[in-house]
């Protein structure tokens, strides 16, 4: 068992003195507090018991010679509670009531304060979320081909030239003593100005090298989405740099970073405007390509029709010479017909807009509800869906509509309006397919074009369905029998 502690304590039979406890019982020794004699209060432990040796409790451990301030403390302490404790029980029951509804009315206040704080903090935090919404749909709009130009101009050509003039400025302003970047002039080094100018001239060319390294590296990879990016690089490191040379002022002056910041956008608008270039080549290169197999095509015809015209007309000559009225007659009769083809062949050359308007669909490729509305001018219409049909996707597509129209260029068009909402590809818009059903196709070609000699509602998909039942056949076979061995496996 512990011994107990042995010190000076209040004592519990006087409490205007201390008593000496020696670890086991009180002893005879007493220290007067002399301190203004109070109400003896009753101890929260009971005094210790010679017999049992439990140590005293009292509610604080007094040393031996400072116990008079100790006790004034604790008596000064005891009045302030009793006059406080006198002051509330004096007041009367509207006091109370009073004190009561001043207590809520600041309870109200603070919550009224809280309240107006968690507002204003909610509309700062929504006008921070729509910013970054707004700055992520730019992000996604920008990366899908919708592109803002800062600077914008006529083609490719004129963004060349002007990213030139402007790298030649960046270059003059980045020489020596070129303004690029600033620094302090009253740098000294052991007391000499001279190598205090020389040491922050060195700085400076590492920190302007650095700062141009980013700068140039951003400016090669630059694409058009990622321009708001590289600009919130390059300022960081423009304050990077700031930051680190602060002892001696070393910063990228604002004109020179400013002057970066207008290459970047240079940049990625040269590069969207030569993308779209790019793909406008492509798009007239794919049309010229369909007009020279159109021409081709008439060219043929043309001289088929030709060659078989000279044909009958040898016939018929040879008829009329042996005097075969009625044969004549029926030469005269086809030779009406291949002119009349003639004419057709001539009308189709000379007339740009006559063509087909064609609804296909592709559902092993793209499912049941998409199709694609388009138009073409050649003699065969079947020749441009067979070269849709190509190694691109997985198979041929089906034929729902061929309408041939004297303005099909303007049919087209009207389908392409009415069906616009349902675009698959929103931003490219010579991608003709529509999430839409042949039968929606068939309705919109009626109201524009009357009615249609034939329209096959539902696909045939012989190559889908086929390659669908060869699956499902393997599935079964597999359920029943073991996998058939891989080549080069050998059984055993």
């Amino acid at each position: 068992m512990t011994q107990p502690q042995a010190d000076w304590y209040p004592d519990p039979q006087n409490p205007d003195r201390f008593r000496y406890w020696d670890g086991q019982k009180w002893t005879d020794h007493f220290a007067p507090r002399k301190a203004q004699p109070v109400e003896p209060v009753q101890p929260q432990v009971a005094p210790p018991q010679a017999a049992s040796g439990t140590p005293p409790v009292a509610k604080a451990k007094v040393p031996m010679f400072g116990a008079r301030n100790v006790a004034r403390q604790q008596a000064e302490e005891l009045e302030h509670l009793r006059a406080e404790m006198g002051r509330l029980g004096q007041l009367d029951a509207v006091e109370l009531q009073e004190t009561k509804a001043r207590m809520r009315e600041e309870i109200a206040e603070l919550h009224r304060h809280h309240a107006e704080q968690r507002n204003a903090l909610e509309a700062e935090l929504a006008d921070l979320r729509q910013r970054v919404a707004v700055t992520q749909e730019e992000d996604i709009l920008q990366e899908i081909g919708i592109y803002q130009y800062r600077h914008p101009l006529d083609d490719s050509v004129a963004y060349r030239d002007q990213l030139k003039k402007l790298q030649a400025r960046i270059k003059s302003m980045a020489t020596k003593d070129g303004g690029a970047i600033q620094a302090t002039s009253s740098w000294q080094v052991n007391g000499s100005a001279s190598e205090g100018r020389k040491m922050v001239r060195d700085f400076s060319k590492l920190m302007l090298r650095a700062y141009n390294a980013e700068a140039d590296n951003l400016s090669r990879a630059m694409k058009p989405y990622k321009l708001a990016t590289a600009i919130d690089r390059l300022d960081k490191v423009a304050f990077t740099i700031e930051r680190l040379g602060k002892t001696m002022s070393i910063r990228v002056s604002p004109e020179y970073h400013q002057l970066r910041i207008r290459e970047l956008e240079l940049a990625a608008d040269y590069q969207e405007m030569l993308a779209r270039e790019k793909e406008r080549a492509r798009e007239e290169r794919e049309r010229l390509r369909e007009q020279r197999k159109f021409e081709q095509e008439i060219q043929r015809e043309r001289e088929r029709l030709q060659k078989e015209q000279a044909h009958y007309e040898n016939a018929l000559a040879a008829l009329e010479a042996k005097g075969d009225t009625d044969g004549a007659a029926r030469m005269r009769e086809q030779l009406d017909e291949i002119a009349k083809a003639v004419e057709d062949v001539d009308y189709r050359a000379a007339n740009q807009r006559a063509g087909y308007v064609y609804v296909i669909s592709n559902v092993g490729a793209f499912g049941e509800r998409m199709i694609k509305v388009g138009m073409t001018r050649r003699l065969e219409p079947m020749d441009r869906i067979k070269e849709l049909s190509d190694a691109s996707v997985p198979f041929n597509f089906d034929v729902h509509a061929l309408f041939f129209s004297d303005d099909a260029v303007d049919i087209e068009a009207k389908m392409h309006a009415r069906l616009a909402d349902r675009r698959v590809n929103m931003v490219n818009l010579r991608r003709e397919f529509f999430y839409a059903t042949p039968a929606d196709a068939r309705d919109l070609l009626q109201e524009l074009a009357g009615e249609l000699l034939q329209f096959d509602e539902l696909p045939e998909a012989i190559e889908f369905h086929q390659s669908q039942s060869a699956r499902a056949s393997e599935g079964d076979d597999s359920s029943d029998s073991e996998p058939a061995a891989a080549p080069g496996d050998s059984a055993d």
